[in-house]
Parts: structure tokens; C-alpha cells; sequence
């Protein structure tokens, strides 16, 4: 397997599945000459011409519309968002139109469209600019969600949302462009919507996440096991369809659970996993489930304020003791 970067696994991804099939094509917002806004479709214009990498006004209500209407009538466009605090804008064309539209419809069309881009919050870009909006995606039926946290999952998750007949929101780390990690090189490499992955196998306690935090449950079990505290890690991957299965799995084995996710909690995924676990696991408790979110409060500009509203490596591990009675 080769080393690359989370961006350069996006890339393969789209020019793997381009390749493969001549329906897809990317559009949105500096996608071709400029390479995109992350440097994500770098080379796909030279590679496959204009009329499949396809730049657009900043209209982002304008070319979703452009791509759910394409979708319905057979190909598979891959809308970047430049970031998903953009696709606010187009939220009426992914909401009432994308996710409705088979079901309106009696099955008569599917819309197998991809939307992509940057969440969650990078360093001092203030309220606007910060959020991390995969739940509210995630509320709608007809609408898939997956949050990769690493190159593999990036490849392997994008490549299984451009083949899946449903729209599919695919939401990137916005810090997570750079980071490196080992990817398979099989053109045919994907990873299934709906499978969550056990990152670290432990034994005292579950911390469930998703997206970017996974990085910060990785480090705050390397930090519990210094302490002799055994910390599973599940990554969900994909929040819909969720892996039910694999979060009573870990609950039912360690007793415990800390839930982490980047965005608030006030309606946030957390909320859900809390709930599934409390109605189908909760006889297996031993403690309160305990969360670690974005502090309630649109994200701060000022760097020390900003720092102390991200859900970091140090809350993670101040819930687990909790739910240890330490």
C-alpha cells in the first residue's frame, strides 16, 4: 500500500472513478483551472477536459440544482461545495429535491449524485466559517452521510458514494487535507456505506466518533493506556446508514461509553448513538453515557476562546474517567 496524503486519496478516488465511468463528472466552484479551493481535483482537468471537470459561478444553489437534475436522468455528478458552510445556499436543491426525489417520484427516478467538501473548523476562520453540519445532513431520509477521518477512508468512502444510486454527503476534515496514511492501490478498493471500524481494540471503556475526532480518541487512548485504562475506539464512518450493530458490539463489551463529535450537541449525532444505546443496550450500562461536543456557543474568533469551544484530546479523557468513577 502506498503512503499519501488525505487530499491525494480524494484525488484518486475521483479520477479512479472517472476513469472507470465515463457518467461521472465534477462541478462546483474552482474545481478545474485552480484545482480546487483544497487542491483535491488537481490534474483532472488535463486529464479528462472541460465538459467533465466543469467550473462554475459561485451559485451554489444553481449547480446542485444543475447536478440533482443530472443525476435523474443517468449520470453521476460529484458536486464540490467549497465548504459545507457554503452549501447552505443549496440546501432546498439537497433537502427537498436530492433526498425526496425517489421517493416522490414511486422509484421512478434515483438520483445518484455525490455532494463533497470541507466541515468542521480549521484555525480562526470565526462562526461562519467553522461548522460542523454532518447531523443536520444526516436528519433527512433518502440522504446518506459519510465523515471519513483518514486517506483509506477518504478513498475508499468517496469511491462507494460515487457508485451508491442515493445521493451520498461525503464531509472532509477540514484539517485533515495533509495527514498521511497508508491506502490500497486496487482501482476496485472501496469501503461499504453503512460499516463503522473498530480503530483500537480495548477493553475498559467504548469512545464512539466519527470525522476528524477520531484523531483525538486515537490520542486520548494513548494516553488512558498509560494509565492502565483499555480504551476501545469505533470509528462510524458513516453516520447514515449507521452501524448499529458494531455500537451495541462495543457497548455490550466494555460497559462504558464517552461519545465525541466536533459539532454541537444540541440535536448532534451523539444525541442519536446516545439514544440507540439507552433503548437497546442500556441493561449493559455501568455508567451514564457522557459526551464530548463543541461547546454550545457559535465557534469564537479569538484563538483562546476558540481552543477551549473544540472538543479536544483532554476532554476525551477527563469523560472517560468519569465513567470509571476516577
Amino acid at each position: 500500500m502506498a503512503v499519501i496524503t488525505y487530499r491525494e486519496a480524494l484525488n484518486q478516488a475521483l479520477a479512479e472513478e472517472m476513469e472507470r465511468d465515463p457518467d461521472v463528472f465534477l462541478m462546483g466552484e474552482e474545481v478545474g483551472v485552480y484545482n480546487g479551493a483544497y487542491k483535491v481535483s488537481k490534474g483532472l482537468l488535463d486529464q479528462f477536459g472541460d465538459m467533465r471537470v466543469v467550473d462554475t459561478p459561485i451559485t451554489e444553489l444553481g449547480f446542485t440544482g444543475l447536478g440533482v437534475g443530472a443525476a435523474m436522468v443517468g449520470l453521476r455528478p460529484v458536486i464540490e461545495f467549497m465548504t459545507y458552510n457554503f452549501a447552505y445556499l443549496a440546501t432546498d436543491q439537497i433537502f427537498n429535491a436530492a433526498s425526496k426525489m425517489l421517493s416522490m417520484s414511486g422509484g421512478q427516478f434515483k438520483v445518484p449524485v455525490t455532494f463533497r467538501g470541507p466541515s468542521g473548523a480549521a484555525l480562526q476562520l470565526s462562526a461562519q466559517h467553522s461548522q460542523a453540519l454532518e447531523a443536520m445532513y444526516a436528519h433527512f431520509p433518502g440522504m446518506k452521510v459519510v465523515v471519513p477521518g483518514t486517506p483509506a477512508d477518504a478513498k475508499g468512502l468517496l469511491k462507494a458514494a460515487i457508485r451508491d444510486n442515493d445521493p451520498v454527503c461525503v464531509f472532509e476534515g477540514e484539517m485533515l487535507y495533509n495527514i498521511k496514511g497508508e491506502v490500497p492501490e486496487d482501482p476496485d478498493f472501496i469501503i461499504p456505506l453503512g460499516v463503522a471500524e473498530l480503530k483500537r481494540v480495548g477493553s475498559d471503556v467504548s469512545i464512539i466518533t466519527h470525522g476528524k475526532m477520531i484523531h483525538n480518541a486515537l490520542a486520548a487512548a494513548d494516553k488512558l493506556e498509560k494509565e492502565g485504562i483499555s480504551a476501545d475506539v469505533l470509528d462510524l464512518r458513516s453516520l447514515r446508514p449507521l452501524d448499529v450493530d458494531a455500537i451495541l458490539a462495543t457497548v455490550i463489551k466494555t460497559n462504558r461509553v464517552v461519545l465525541v463529535e466536533e459539532g454541537w450537541s444540541f440535536g448532534g449525532i451523539t444525541s442519536t448513538v446516545a439514544a440507540i444505546i439507552q433503548e437497546e443496550a442500556f441493561d449493559h450500562l455501568d455508567a451514564p453515557i457522557l459526551r464530548v461536543t463543541q461547546a454550545d456557543v457559535p465557534m469564537p474568533y479569538a484563538k483562546g476562546l476558540e481552543k477551549i469551544a473544540k472538543p479536544s484530546t483532554d476532554m476525551i479523557v477527563e469523560k472517560v474517567h468519569k465513567v470509571l468513577y476516577r
